[in-house]
């Protein structure tokens, strides 16, 4: 086998250097994560228009979205199993289809418990069977392992990149349509996932006498090394906090803004810059990833998140203070997914990293859940986002600190080297 054939790759196949259909691959998973993390960034955005025309409370939209972001997080491992077995296209067609309804149904409820059921369930199952963690597997596979961290960097940073995009589609589709209409157009940008996903077709297997695949695993022995290893455990509690920030900023943030007296726009311009800016970030941490030491990398992201919200509560509400903070936050965004991700197929391959990956995930989707949802009811209780600020800034400190431990190396069975 040649220095580039990726090692899950079956055998025969081209490396990254030398495989003719890569471009397309890569090309076509980013529009996927695009689309598929697009919409869903700028549902914030459609809180203050649906709880005025329906009379809900802050709490109401925040649950639903919370919902959403835990059945995003429990769909996570599944999806990831079902790609792993039955391939990463077919996985991701299922997710458009139901996003796609979700969407739809969202635009026509008039009752909480619809709205928890069409924004919640349908959208969270929608994202996590299309979204940009299965894309990350695709490349995983597809590439070689000198050039997945950089590959991981370039899919999240198209996820980033569709927040971008977004965010200032979604505000200027509500002050053109109404917010109606706008989610039926963004409903139908979603249709085009399935199409986009063909390209992706395919799932990892295990090559015998490949250099560092060890011994094969069904899922069952694979999930029990995971969870047997302290720094998936010690990752998974990281990437909690990492769920908490970004769904409580990517919801509240725009009305927190008007709260502060400026005008609504600039929420919309905050979640648009957060995403522009997290598309160098990604690119950034994916090349550093691939250089230095993940752990300490991840330590310094939250770290920095947690300075950035510190000093965005110290300082005076201004456009200029308000850009300023979600152009640092940006940067720090999803950066931390490429180094997670590059841990994750460091210590155990890539043979069942979309399952992996979507454990790990689904904690940071608990994360996102009550970063949502304490936003909502702190608010509507204390009148104030002070208490779920003060959260975000201890809990970065705290991962900060968990992700020292982390030992950057493969398990003792990739170590053991090809199987007899």
């Amino acid at each position: 086998m040649s220095r580039s054939t990726p090692a899950s790759a079956p055998p025969g196949a081209p490396g990254f250097a030398d495989r003719p259909n890569v471009a397309l691959i890569i090309a076509c998973g980013c529009l996927v994560a695009m689309i598929g993390f697009g919409p869903r960034s700028a549902l914030g955005l459609f809180l203050a228009p649906m709880t005025e025309a329906r009379d809900w409370s802050r709490e109401i939209f925040s649950l639903a979205l919370a919902i959403q972001n835990l059945m995003w997080g429990a769909g996570q491992p599944v999806a990831g199993m079902i790609a792993d077995r039955y391939g990463t296209a077919r996985t991701i067609a299922i997710g458009a289809l139901v996003y796609t309804a979700g969407l739809v149904m969202m635009a026509q409820v008039e009752s909480p418990g619809l709205l928890y059921l069409s924004a919640g369930v349908m959208i969270g199952l929608g994202v996590a069977f299309c979204s940009f963690s299965l894309v990350l597997a695709a490349f995983g596979r597809s590439v070689t392992p000198a050039k997945r961290s950089l590959a991981f960097g370039i899919g999240t940073a198209a996820g980033s990149f569709g927040q971008f995009l977004f965010a200032p589609l979604g505000q200027g589709l509500i002050d053109g349509f109404g917010w109606q209409q706008a989610l039926y157009i963004l409903a139908a940008l979603t249709v085009l996932v399935p199409f986009l996903g063909i390209a992706l077709r395919g799932r990892s297997v295990h090559v015998p006498g490949a250099p560092g695949s060890g011994a094969d695993q069904s899922l069952r022995q694979a999930m029990a090394e995971a969870f047997g290893t302290r720094g998936f455990v010690l990752l998974t509690f990281g990437f909690f906090v990492c769920g908490f920030h970004v769904a409580f900023i990517t919801v509240h943030l725009p009305p927190y803004i008007v709260d502060l007296g400026l005008d609504a726009s600039w929420g919309a311009i905050a979640i648009a810059l957060i995403g522009f800016c997290n598309v160098f970030g990604a690119l950034a941490s994916g090349y550093i990833g691939g250089r230095f030491s993940k752990p300490w990398l991840l330590s310094a992201i939250y770290l920095g998140r947690a300075i950035a919200i510190a000093v965005f509560l110290m300082v005076p509400a201004t456009p200029f203070t308000v850009l300023a903070f979600a152009g640092v936050m940006g940067f720090l965004w999803l950066s931390t997914v490429p180094p997670t991700s590059g841990l994750i197929a460091v210590m155990f391959g890539p043979r069942y990293m979309a399952t992996l990956f979507g454990f790990v995930f689904f904690s940071h989707q608990i994360g996102a859940f009550l970063g949502v949802w304490l936003g909502g009811r702190l608010y509507d209780q204390t009148g104030s986002y002070d208490m779920i600020w003060y959260m975000g800034i201890a809990l970065g400190l705290f991962a900060a600190i968990v992700h020292l431990p982390i030992r950057e190396a493969p398990v003792e069975r990739l170590l053991a080297g090809p199987a007899e």
